[in-house]
């Protein structure tokens, strides 16, 4: 019988099963002290001085915008190649995604095209709106590989623009300038706000889970408040020893606080994310050497001056050189027990867009064509020597006999 492998599996240890035992033993359930430890170390394990732990990434992007000020009918700049709640967060607020191209080898945003996009919004070009002010830009760091920071900086401080980061691929990543530069953990003064995820499927997971870190205590102080229906005070304080039963509420806020279930979790993960990241390391770099020679296929690039969190192993199939489409492709490592996944249909791609902003394929072309040649191969922790020899050997099998 073949062996039957998982686009993933999360790496779930007996720390992880102690602490959440000891959380439902506690008689606390919901955001308190683990919560509290968690923000803690989380922010001094990127090197940001506030961190506010959320239930999902999408929570915490939501928040930061709002904190951050975005208006009803103002334009944010949001790579198209991203999961959906990237510019969905923009349409909570009544403000406008534009939607920009990806670089071709990298796959993250494209400031060139970012250049001709906010030149094009703010000319009224683009979804009809006459001249859209474009207030901020949210770059995602796709994968695990970070955008460079310098051009973000750059393009950022060109325009006036506040800049939020999409990074839930990204922990733990970083970025330098060159080879004598200083390491810059993603998260580290990377963004206004930066954004984690935690889900079941991440490099660290929570089950469901985010962290938006920032060095802005106003900001900090906002998303605060806001994630927990814009109460003056969290239940955890006022239920403490000497804390006050009283609270006011100062804004219509939301639901959006994690719990110390989730939490106690997401402690011993975080004190095994260099670990993980390392494992994952290894099994990219196997497979980079094992799939080298398979010329149906195109490999990620190892991108110089990044620490690489290999969130995700995305190959790209050369169609040209091959007699099948994606979908067979991924059809066959099935039949073979091989999980796989996409990432992702371009947002432009996507009905809501396309209906809403008039966006078509070829405004964004490379995304366009790029995505229609992905698939996600299983990459996690734990993955055995013989689970990753499976996929490889399936990988080159589907390659050799669908050549043409």
């Amino acid at each position: 019988m073949s062996l039957s492998v998982p686009f993933f599996r999360p790496s779930i240890g007996e720390p992880e099963i102690r602490e959440v035992v000891d959380v439902l033993q506690s008689g606390w359930l919901t955001t308190g002290p683990r919560v509290a430890a968690f923000e803690t170390a989380f922010a001094a394990a990127v090197g940001a001085p506030y961190a506010v732990a959320l239930n999902s990434a999408t929570a915490a992007l939501h928040l930061a915008v709002e904190a951050l000020g975005l208006a009803r009918g103002q334009g944010v700049l949001v790579p198209t190649m991203t999961f959906a709640a990237t510019a969905e967060v923009v349409r909570y607020m009544d403000a406008v995604p534009i939607l920009v191209d990806c670089d071709p080898m990298t796959l993250n945003i494209d400031y060139d095209d970012a250049e001709r996009k906010l030149a094009a919004a703010q000319a009224g070009r683009l979804s009809g709106i006459p001249g859209l002010k474009v207030v901020g830009v949210i770059p995602v760091h796709v994968g695990g590989v970070m955008v460079d920071l310098a051009a973000t900086r750059a393009f950022a401080e060109r325009h006036g623009l506040w800049v939020v980061d999409d990074a839930a691929h990204a922990f733990p990543a970083a970025w330098r300038s060159n080879e004598k530069g200083a390491w810059v953990n993603c998260g580290a003064d990377t963004a206004r706000v930066s954004c984690f995820s935690f889900y079941a499927n991440k490099t660290i997971t929570t089950g469901e889970g985010g962290m938006a870190v920032t060095h802005d205590r106003v900001v900090a102080d906002r998303m605060r408040v806001m994630s927990l229906h814009g109460l003056s005070h969290d239940a955890w304080g006022r239920y403490q020893s000497g804390g006050s039963w009283d609270y006011r509420i100062v804004a219509p806020g939301f639901k959006y606080n994690l719990t110390d279930i989730a939490a106690a979790v997401g402690i011993h993960q975080l004190a095994r994310a260099e670990e993980m990241r390392a494992s994952r390391e290894s099994l990219a770099l196997e497979y980079l050497y094992r799939l080298s020679e398979v010329d149906g296929i195109e490999l990620p690039s190892v991108v110089d001056h990044r620490i690489h969190a290999w969130h995700l192993f995305p190959i790209r199939l050369r169609l040209d050189q091959l007699t099948t489409d994606r979908a067979t492709f991924i059809q066959e490592l099935a039949v073979r027990g091989i999980g796989s996944s996409v990432h992702w249909r371009p947002l432009h791609l996507h009905p809501y867009y396309q209906e809403q902003f008039k966006w078509r394929a070829e405004d964004c072309p490379v995304a366009s064509r790029e995505w229609e040649r992905l698939v996600s191969l299983p990459l996690y922790p734990a993955m055995s020597n013989d689970e990753q020899r499976a996929v490889i050997d399936a990988v080159r099998d589907i390659g050799s006999a669908r050549r043409w």
